[in-house]
Order: C-alpha cells, then sequence, then structure tokens
C-alpha cells in the first residue's frame, strides 16, 4: 500500500471493513455538529431595497454601499429600534449592503428572530434614505439655490416676451414677418435647452430623491449554516477523517508486504508459499479483557489494509503446496533430525500453516528412515515484542512460518536474532496466505489426519533476548 495509487477499491475496502468505527464516527461528529449548534442560535436574514434615481458610477454606488452600512446609520436605526441586550457594535456586525442590478442598494439584516431580522432590514433602510437626503440637503449652496431659482424665473418672463413680441410682428405673411417670428422661436427653444442643461449640471438633482421599495420580506427559514447543515457537516467531516486517517496509517506503515523483504529481514531462503482456506472468525485475533471486546465490537480487529482472499484450487492443490516444502526441506535437511517451526504470537494464518506442515511431514513416510524421511518438526509461538526461542536440542535448525503484511522488519529481524541467540539457524521462511476453498469434491481422496508434533509456546513467550 505504500507504492500503491489510492483507488476507489481501496476506499470500498475501508468502508466495508470499517463500517462499524466510521459508523461510530459519524455519530459523533454529528453530536460535535448539534452541539455546536446549540454554542450558535438560530439566525434569520432578510433584505430590504433601496432605489437610488438618476444615473450612477459603479464607484458611486459602492460609495452609497459603505454609507449604507456606516456606524451613522446604524447606530440611528439601534437608537430607534431600541432592543434590549443588543449593543450597537453587535448590531453593525449584523447589518450588510451589496449592489444590484438597475441601482438598487439591497440592506440585509440578521437577527435571532424573523419579527427582528425584519425589523432591522427595514429600519436601517429607512435611515439609510434619510441619511442620503440629510447629506444632500447639507451640500446644497442656498445662495446656488436662489440664483438658479432667480434664473428660471427670468427665463420664464424671457419666453412670455417672446411669445409677445411674436404675436406683434407682421401677422401677414411677407418675408420680413415669418423670419421674425423663426428667429423668435430659435431663441425660445435656446433658451428651454440651456435651462435643461443647467437642471442637469446639478450634482444634486434626480439623486437625492432614493426610494425605499417596499417592506423587508419575513424570513421563512434559518439562515445558514443550519442546525441540520451543521449536523450534517459534522457527520461527514468526521467520516472523512476516518478514512484519511486509514490512509495515512496504510501510507506510514512499515509492516513488509513483499517476499524479498520478508526473506531479507529473516536473513534466509524462501522455500514456498502455502495456502490457509478462511474460516468464519478465524482470522480474529483472540485476546480478552475490555480492550480486545471493545476492539471487536468497532470491527478494528481485522486487518482492512489486505486484498480480499482469493480463490484456491482444491484441497488436493493446497496439500500439494505443503508436500512440496517438506519435500524441500528434505532436500536441504536430509538428516532425520526434528526441526523448529517458529509462528510470530498472534498470526492465525501461520499457526495454521505450520500445524499443517507438520500433519503433511507426519502424513509422507519414507521407509529409509523411522522418522519418515522429513525432519521432525516442533511448532512454537515466539512473542514479536520479546521474542524468546527455545535452546537448540535436537533440532538441526528453524523454520520461519509467517503471514505477509503483518511485521516490520525490525520485529523479523529481532525473531531471527532470538532464534541465533537460542543456537538456530534459520533453514528458511514459509509465507502464508489467506485464499478461499471451493467446495471439497467427493472426488478427493481423503487423507489421514496425523495429530501434528506441537509445542505451543508458553515456554517460548516473555523474557528478554
Amino acid at each position: 500500500m505504500n507504492d500503491d495509487t489510492i483507488r476507489l477499491v481501496t476506499i470500498g475496502r475501508i468502508i466495508q471493513r470499517r463500517r462499524r468505527l466510521l459508523a461510530v464516527l459519524v455519530l459523533v461528529g454529528a453530536l460535535v455538529g448539534y452541539g455546536t449548534s446549540l454554542l450558535f442560535p438560530p439566525r434569520y436574514t432578510t433584505s430590504a431595497s433601496v432605489l437610488l434615481p438618476g444615473a450612477w458610477e459603479e464607484r458611486e454606488l459602492l460609495t452609497q454601499v459603505e454609507i449604507a452600512t456606516s456606524s451613522t446609520v446604524v447606530d440611528q436605526a439601534a437608537d430607534t429600534l431600541h432592543w434590549a441586550g443588543v449593543g450597537k457594535n453587535e448590531l453593525r456586525d449584523q447589518v450588510s449592503a451589496k449592489a444590484a442590478d438597475g441601482n438598487i442598494i439591497k440592506i440585509s439584516g440578521t437577527a435571532d428572530t424573523p419579527e427582528r431580522a425584519q425589523q432591522l432590514s427595514d429600519q436601517v433602510a429607512q435611515q439609510f434614505v434619510t441619511f442620503a437626503a440629510r447629506v444632500v440637503d447639507d451640500t446644497t449652496d442656498p445662495e446656488a439655490a436662489e440664483q438658479r431659482k432667480a434664473l428660471q424665473q427670468t427665463v420664464v418672463e424671457t419666453s412670455r416676451r417672446i411669445s409677445e413680441l411674436a404675436d406683434a410682428a407682421d401677422p401677414g405673411q411677407t418675408v420680413e414677418g415669418v423670419q421674425a417670428r423663426t428667429e423668435l422661436e430659435k431663441l425660445r427653444t435656446t433658451l428651454q435647452e440651456a435651462i435643461t442643461k443647467l437642471d442637469q449640471s446639478d450634482p444634486a438633482a434626480g439623486k437625492a430623491a432614493m426610494v425605499v421599495m417596499g417592506p423587508a420580506a419575513r424570513p421563512t427559514g434559518e439562515a445558514p449554516p443550519t442546525r441540520i447543515q451543521l449536523i450534517g457537516a459534522g457527520a461527514l467531516l468526521f467520516f472523512l477523517l476516518g478514512v484519511v486517517g486509514h490512509l495515512t496509517a496504510a501510507r506510514m506503515s512499515r509492516r513488509l508486504r513483499t517476499q524479498p523483504d520478508i526473506v531479507a529481514a529473516l536473513g534466509s531462503a524462501l522455500l514456498g508459499t502455502v495456502d490457509v482456506p478462511v474460516e468464519r472468525r478465524s482470522h480474529r485475533p483472540g485476546g480478552r479483557g475490555v480492550r480486545a471486546r471493545f476492539r471487536r465490537l468497532l470491527g478494528i480487529d481485522v486487518r482492512w489494509d489486505v486484498p480480499a482472499p482469493k480463490v484456491s484450487g482444491d484441497e488436493a492443490g493446497r496439500q500439494l503446496r505443503y508436500r512440496r516444502v517438506c519435500a524441500r526441506l528434505r532436500d536441504q535437511l536430509p538428516s532425520s533430525r526434528g526441526l523448529l517451526v517458529v509462528v510470530p504470537d498472534g498470526d492465525e494464518i501461520a499457526r495454521r500453516a505450520a500445524r499443517q506442515l507438520v500433519v503433511e511431514a507426519g502424513n509422507d513416510p519414507s521407509p529409509s528412515s523411522s522418522s519418515g524421511g522429513h525432519p521432525k518438526l516442533r511448532v512454537v509461538e515466539v512473542s514479536v515484542p520479546r521474542p524468546l526461542v527455545p535452546d537448540r536440542g535436537d533440532e538441526s535448525g528453524a523454520l520461519v512460518v509467517l503471514s505477509a503484511g503483518r511485521w516490520t522488519a525490525g520485529e523479523l529481524e529481532g525473531i531471527a536474532e532470538a532464534c541465533a541467540d537460542a543456537g538456530h539457524q534459520v533453514v528458511g521462511v514459509v509465507i502464508a496466505g489467506m485464499v478461499r476453498a471451493l467446495p471439497a469434491r467427493s472426488a478427493d481422496r481423503p487423507r489421514g489426519a496425523a495429530t501434528p508434533v506441537l509445542a505451543v509456546g508458553h515456554d517460548a513467550k516473555g523474557g528478554s533476548r
């Protein structure tokens, strides 16, 4: 897994084999999200729209947005509302504004109830319009306004006088009379255009009459994040943390999974690989106590980072693998002396493979010796944290049987050193793997079940090297 690309099948295997743990994490995440929602009471948001008549540039609209959320406007709204327990600083954080299309300023208010959210938006919008109108009035020059008014009256009088002159002109159809009336109409048009341009040049013209486009709508739902969203986010976050945690642990794992790495750590040669059929709960490690029961309850007592067992052949094919290992042992150790089979403690797959090796070695006698030609095998289980192997007796070496993906290089080196300290040379390594067995055929020849010679290492556990 260390060098493999993370694929969907890997995530699927995590979900399948750690579904109990992930379910607990999801529940814990949902509870955390619920607790977070209790710390943050529900909030409601609504908006009031203010129309700005006239032509406005984008930067001018941004200025009006800043004015709508200024402390002057919000503080005036707070004084008008006079909510108990709500300060002006807190109210400023609950008001926002943005410029929309069509010269519209949307003022949003957030409060703990729909009624208050509506009141806050309406009041801020009203105070904004009032403040903008006051600013326009304050910035208008009174003398210029009087002069503009006097000029407009003069133009009106002039236009009336022009009409009188046009009526007093030669009522006939002479060329001079027509030209006089034409010139007077041009003069009237020119004066009207000048007044129009003068009105348009006024910076406050058309921009002071801001309008609140109706009251804000009363909100019907909470503003995000809602309680349901917090609960869902907490559950999803803890689920993802669980999956990422498994992937990270697998990436950082130092357990050896390939045959060359295992053989190199033990400093010996590979004699073969054998298959162990899957049995119900046989792959679950034993153990008592609260911790073991807790691990079994959450389903974390079973490895998830190993591939699903492959389908193997029939029983005869699996026995053939064991017989080939025994044959290699016989060729390597032609004498009939015993051989110590070392199994790491807790490796159930290796323990079952070692027992089957003993059975195969005892069920294939050779007439050349009383021991059947194969070395007499004795199985011992060795504690991995503090390996201790029995001293050398009649054995001519040690055979290490283990499964891949369970032990680190340091742990296997410790087992090899323990064998050397006891005077045993590691003559070979057998790697056991789990397979799914096909239903047995009736044509398979039955084999005798010889009682294996086992020394389940109570005398080989504990102590120090």
